[in-house]
């Protein structure tokens, strides 16, 4: 019972995409039982339709109505610049009624309505990616009107100038409710706005509350909630998690993130690739042919029949619908897959790459430089570990707001995660006194006088310890800021203590870190390739891009061991952000080459206009790279660059088998037709067939066979 109430479910909703659709279906009962009544004698005869009968008026009815729709149509479409070739359509249903093939005539007006049935289901299954980021679109915003919240009392109020609200002006009303549910577009900057468990946040602001946990799927496709805290941005498009939170607007509602996201998402939709036009004008000669093979058929045979027999079997629908739906299903599938363009020209442009560029800082590798060793200092007395070293620096770095610092903060939660477990399998190894000192056992230590001297490192204490991370001179140095002088001791000079480290690579930078004034260590990062890069890089050979190029402003020694263990083929390196335009350009410029630049930073916008395809690859928050590029990554995964080629190659691929399918079925049809192998009415059923075969097999581009 549930199945069938779902089938007329879907019936029904058919027929309210194309309300002619049931008319024209229920029109055949009188054409069946009342084709030939005639109640009015002869008195309706008519020049070259003679005399119908009641229900052959019925389908000659519906038949004006639709070839009126369909000229207007026509009209329409050639005002946009699109070619309206449904004059085949037109002439094939008009031929029907001329030669009194009313059966024709109604299978024919079955055919074109079904026909739009078809294709908005085709379109609305393409569309579903698209459609579903739409839906999600915030709608409403939950304003908080507490006394001395937001920003709109004391202007409104008459309050004083000074940005704070006077409490006793706010009624006990307003104040009861805690805040006002608006349209999201009536939100204003400054405005504290709460979001309610699993709500949508309406707009882009900063977050008020201590933590909060996001949801970013929608945005990035990031699969796994994100923990954020106070001060954090807050993108609109994100769910909130369990808990109420709290925010202040920093963007009104058209600027927010997932504004933009679906702005990207109209001009996609909106817009024809080059391969779609060139359907469309492929449309004009193959409905000339359509013409001449028809006028010779009823020349040759002297049958007026044989001409509407043949054209009803002229379809263009496989280059008018089968080549967009094919499109938007592609364009469907690259927004699943946190790939969002422009236009759907880029998609045909993506198929055709064969060159890639990429910045290599943030693009190549992860975007902070990551912990890859502690090296212990050679001969320093300390029972201190390389794991106590990482949590210690980690703790002090992660007040510090140095480029070092994220991935020793990073580092450092690691090792405390690993001292932990070590605790917790009673591998308590630290002496006492020190087992006994505040900090040792507790889930996170205990840290005091943070300090952090700009350009030099950052010193406090963690568990009693006095910490110092930063440079040589910095982190070797006593509380007073010189080294300590022992003429017994060997030399602390910086050279002697480098030395005594040994020589760092060229891609390598390091910290050193010093406990309760004794130099014990350096921790060494370097900028780290994302895990994979290399495996993406791959793909794209195996894709057939002859070339993957690096631009980078980094040193050449850095460069080459980079794109040595990714797979770079020619290496770019030392270059201003002009200097990267020029390379692009040039290669831009060679022959049939298809140029692509992947980039991250703001420094990457001017590289990324000037290529064919400008790729920037974000988490979802919008940068001057994404506003400058043509297609947006937006889950931040380099893999996600050979997976959109080989989508929009299969979209092509797919598109051109199914307009080639239609149009060699629909000749070998007109020639049976022209023959008299083909009756007429079967025909017309016969070039509905072709449609939904050709259509069909557009909507394929959406199956995952990448």
């Amino acid at each position: 019972m549930g199945a069938l109430i779902r089938f007329f479910t879907k019936i029904l909703d058919i027929c309210k995409l194309v309300p002619m659709l049931p008319v024209v279906v229920i029109a055949a009962i009188p054409l069946a039982l009342l084709g030939d009544w005639r109640p009015w004698g002869n008195a309706m005869a008519i020049p070259v339709l003679g005399n119908p009968g009641f229900g052959q008026w019925l389908v000659i009815a519906l038949v004006l109505i639709i070839v009126i729709d369909t000229v207007r149509g026509m009209i329409d479409d050639l005002r946009h610049g699109q070619v309206g070739v449904d004059v085949l359509a037109v002439v094939a249903i008009l031929s029907t009624v001329a030669v009194a093939e009313y059966w024709a005539s109604w299978a024919v007006t079955l055919m074109i309505t079904s026909g739009e049935a078809i294709e908005e289901y085709a379109q609305a299954k393409a569309e579903r990616s698209l459609t579903a980021l739409m839906e999600a679109a915030p709608q409403t915003a939950h304003v908080v009107n507490l006394p001395g919240v937001g920003c709109g009392f004391a202007t409104d109020k008459g309050d004083s100038s000074d940005g704070f609200r006077r409490v006793g002006l706010a009624s006990a009303a307003a104040a009861a409710h805690r805040f006002d549910t608006v349209p999201v577009e009536q939100v204003q900057l400054g405005d504290v706005l709460m979001v309610l468990p699993g709500e949508t946040v309406p707009v882009d602001g900063e977050l008020l509350s201590g933590t909060a946990t996001l949801d970013l799927s929608n945005i990035n496709g990031e699969p796994v909630p994100r923990e954020v805290f106070a001060g954090a941005r807050v993108m609109s498009g994100a769910v909130n998690g369990s808990t109420a939170l709290t925010m202040r607007a920093t963007q009104v509602a058209a600027d927010s993130q997932y504004q933009r996201i679906l702005e990207l998402v109209a001009s996609a939709q909106e817009s024809r690739p080059a391969v779609v036009k060139t359907a469309d004008r492929l449309a004009v000669p193959f409905t000339v042919l359509s013409l001449v093979i028809a006028g010779v058929a009823w020349a040759v045979s002297g049958v007026p029949t044989r001409f509407a027999q043949v054209l009803v079997l002229a379809t263009p629908c496989p280059l008018l619908i089968a080549a967009p739906v094919a499109y938007i299903a592609g364009t469907g599938r690259l927004a699943a897959a946190g790939v969002l363009i422009k236009a759907q020209d880029v998609l045909e442009n993506l198929g055709r790459v064969t060159q890639v560029f990429f910045d290599k800082t943030g693009t190549l590798t992860v975007k902070q430089p990551q912990v890859v060793r502690v090296e212990m200092l050679p001969g320093a007395a300390t029972r201190l570990n390389e794991d106590h070293v990482l949590m210690m620096a980690g703790v002090v770095e992660s007040y510090s707001v140095h480029i070092l610092s994220k991935g020793i903060a990073k580092a450092g939660t690691e090792a405390m995660a690993r001292l932990r477990q070590r605790f917790e399998d009673g591998q308590r190894l630290c002496p006492e006194p020190e087992a006994s000192w505040p900090g040792h056992g507790r889930e996170y230590p205990v840290i005091k006088n943070i300090n952090e001297d700009a350009g030099k490192g950052v010193s406090g204490e963690v568990n009693g310890h006095a910490v110092r991370v930063g440079r040589l001179s910095f982190a070797a140095a006593g509380e007073e800021g010189f080294l300590a002088v022992d003429r017994t001791a060997p030399s602390r000079s910086e050279d002697d203590l480098r030395t005594r480290f040994g020589l760092l690579q060229p891609d390598e930078m390091a910290s050193y870190v010093s406990v309760d004034g004794q130099l014990i260590a350096r921790i060494v990062l370097r900028d780290v390739p994302r895990a994979n890069a290399k495996a993406a890089l791959a793909k794209l050979h195996e894709l057939g891009v002859t070339k993957l190029a690096m631009l980078t402003g980094d040193k050449r020694a850095s460069a080459n061991i980079i794109a040595s263990e990714v797979g770079i083929d020619e290496v770019h390196a030392e270059l201003f952000p002009e200097d990267k335009v020029a390379a692009v350009k040039a290669a831009t410029g060679a022959g049939k080459t298809v140029t692509m630049m992947v980039g991250d930073g703001v420094n990457d916008a001017p590289v990324l206009a000037v290529a064919d395809i400008g790729v920037a690859m974000t988490d979802g928050t919008s940068t001057a790279a994404s506003e400058s590029a043509q297609v947006v990554i937006m889950n931040d995964n380099i893999a996600a660059v050979p997976r959109a080629i080989a989508i929009a190659r299969r979209t092509k691929r797919v598109m051109l088998q199914a307009v080639i399918a239609g149009l060699v079925l629909a000749t070998i049809g007109m020639i049976a037709a022209a023959f008299d192998l083909i009756p007429v009415v079967v025909g017309a059923f016969l070039q509905e067939a072709i449609d939904v075969v050709s259509i069909l097999w557009a909507l394929t581009a959406l199956i995952d066979r990448d």
